[in-house]
């Protein structure tokens, strides 16, 4: 039998004095002890090591660049989580929004217990699946409005715009995708002005980036293992806004052109550039890190004159 070439885990568990000692013997600047411990204690050096890992001049042996402090890596780490918070609300009203679509579209075309109807599904096996999913979770719910419906009406199931609020993101992403005619799928993205297949992707890519988000995880700077396939010609314009550098189509900046796109439409009052730029500007963010090009608030969709007109072509 072959022996492993893995070697045995050997690292030491370090006291938070021991944490602190390393940081400096490595290069960063630390002022105040006592603050940069409270940090170490409550956030976990393992989990700052990808905050502090830019800052870095040799991963190696992990010394830092000149001048690197440790309010630096603190202000990064407060930024991602900030910028999660921010993402997390975009996500919330386009999901909100796309159950709606999902469930009236549908109805309208199928009537009350369309997801009662496998003929409307194209992959049997997933539509078996996805229906056991919302079984349990209708059998789950505590919710008064599923109690009601299911003492007072005698199918398996309560209407579809009733279970949709019980469905994840991640299951409203597997049922749209799995309907079977391109032109019910079709009709559901018409009202986000995006091809279907363009829906499909970005569901899914939404799905993977409210994980991250809810699990607390690194998403100002990560390489996404799942990305949205960008739009053509539909809508008109907005391709002229990604950013198609090889090296960096997998960061976060495509999907924020994205989220602007959904959001213009879904909710026009809103001020996520603004809010974005803000959030940029506090923490004196590098953008470049987070996959955006040089001239990106001169593109179109970074404007304040793109939600106006967007708005004006609304009215007419």
């Amino acid at each position: 039998m072959a022996s492993s070439s893995k070697k045995t885990f050997q690292k030491p568990s370090l006291s938070l004095k021991e944490q602190l000692s390393q940081l400096e013997n490595r290069g960063m600047q630390i002022d105040d002890d006592s603050n940069a411990m409270l940090s170490l204690a409550h956030l976990n050096y393992y989990r700052l090591g990808a905050y502090w890992l830019p800052f870095e001049k040799n991963h190696d042996n992990h010394q830092f660049n000149k001048g690197t402090h440790i309010d630096d890596v603190l202000n990064l780490y407060v930024f991602d989580r900030e910028f999660r918070l921010f993402l997390m609300d975009a996500i919330e009203r386009l999901e909100v929004s796309v159950r709606t679509q999902f469930a009236f579209c549908l109805s309208q075309e199928y009537g009350a217990h369309v997801h009662l109807k496998p003929e409307i599904f194209h992959d049997l096996i997933l539509y078996s699946r996805s229906l056991s999913n919302l079984e349990r979770d209708v059998k789950r719910s505590k919710e008064r409005f599923i109690k009601h419906l299911l003492a007072k009406y005698s199918e398996a199931l309560p209407a579809i715009w009733a279970v949709v609020e019980l469905m994840s993101l991640g299951q409203l992403s597997m049922w749209y995708e799995n309907i079977n005619k391109r032109s019910d799928r079709k009709r559901i993205a018409d009202c986000y002005n995006v091809d279907e297949k363009i829906l499909t992707s970005f569901l899914r890519h939404l799905t993977y980036l409210r994980n991250l988000c809810a699990h607390h995880s690194r998403v100002w700077n990560r390489n996404c293992t799942i990305t949205p396939s960008l739009p053509g010609n539909r809508p008109s314009n907005l391709n002229v806004n990604f950013n198609k550098t090889k090296s960096v189509e997998r960061k976060i900046y495509n999907s924020l052109v994205m989220l602007i796109h959904f959001m213009d439409i879904t909710c026009p009052g809103h001020h996520f550039r603004a809010r974005l730029k803000t959030l940029i500007e506090k923490h004196k963010i590098v953008t470049a890190n987070m996959g955006f090009p040089e001239n990106w608030e001169t593109l179109p969709i970074w404007l304040a004159s793109d939600l106006k007109n967007k708005l004006e072509q609304r009215k007419e």
